[in-house]
């Protein structure tokens, strides 16, 4: 059986949990990885009634023991690995302290780093496999008041880029997903409901769409990679 392991993976209507039942579904065993068991516990616990195939494994991104060890845990068959973890750390810089800035870096990019070079590590000596990074608008241009998270964002790019150009002719297809626009998830229903409302269904991007989306990119030939998907509603201003 064909493995997947991704990292990211919070509430059941989020793009993480969305994205392991969809490929548990496809017949991969799909390894869930974040910081909170009982979420993931959930969530394998409803692949597997589906009759997937699921494992658990609570691990913080950027904590190199912790995500070699995940991928010890998920062993040979590495067909996907895809790094959904980030932020959306907001703040002046004139006002921001060191370790708030370091803490954006460190989620956005460096646990990027640590997750994408054990999957590689792992891909390389069957010569294929699929690493995906989950990017945002930030990844592409600054805004004011999001020095932080734009920049982790903008450096989490720049290095999924040199890894496709890098591993690519060892059969490593690397691809990078920007989403530009809110998700219609459980996070800002819940977390931010007057902006849901205000966006409505049609300001915000189906989470089965983007899913669509890293689907397509995993089963692309090798005759024709995308490295880069970006997805937005019809209405978004960009």
């Amino acid at each position: 059986m064909k493995k997947a392991v991704i990292i990211g993976v919070g509430a059941e209507q989020g793009l993480g949990a969305q994205l392991a039942k969809r490929f548990a579904s496809e017949g991969l065993h799909v390894f869930v990885a974040s910081r909170t068991q009982s979420r993931l516990d959930a969530l394998t616990l409803e692949i597997e009634q589906a009759g997937g195939k699921a494992t658990a494994v609570c691990a913080d991104a950027t904590n190199e023991e912790q995500v070699i060890k995940l991928f010890e845990k998920a062993g040979s068959g590495l067909s996907l690995a895809i790094y959904n973890t980030g932020n959306n750390y907001p703040g002046q810089i004139i006002e921001m302290d060191a370790e708030y800035f370091e803490k954006s870096w460190k989620s956005c990019c460096f646990g990027g780093f640590l997750f994408g070079r054990e999957a590689v590590r792992r891909m390389v000596p069957s010569g294929k496999g699929t690493l995906l990074f989950t990017g945002a608008s930030a990844s592409l241009r600054g805004r004011a008041n999001f020095g932080a998270f734009n920049s982790a964002k903008a450096g989490l790019r720049t290095l999924a880029q040199a890894m496709a150009k890098e591993y690519g002719p060892q059969g490593i297809h690397v691809g990078h997903v920007i989403i530009d626009g809110a998700i219609a998830g459980e996070k800002i229903k819940r977390h931010l409901p007057e902006l849901a409302k205000k966006l409505g269904e049609d300001g915000m991007i189906k989470i089965e769409g983007i899913v669509d989306g890293y689907e397509y990119l995993y089963n692309q030939s090798p005759q024709a990679w995308t490295f880069e998907l970006d997805l937005r509603t019809s209405i978004e201003k960009w």
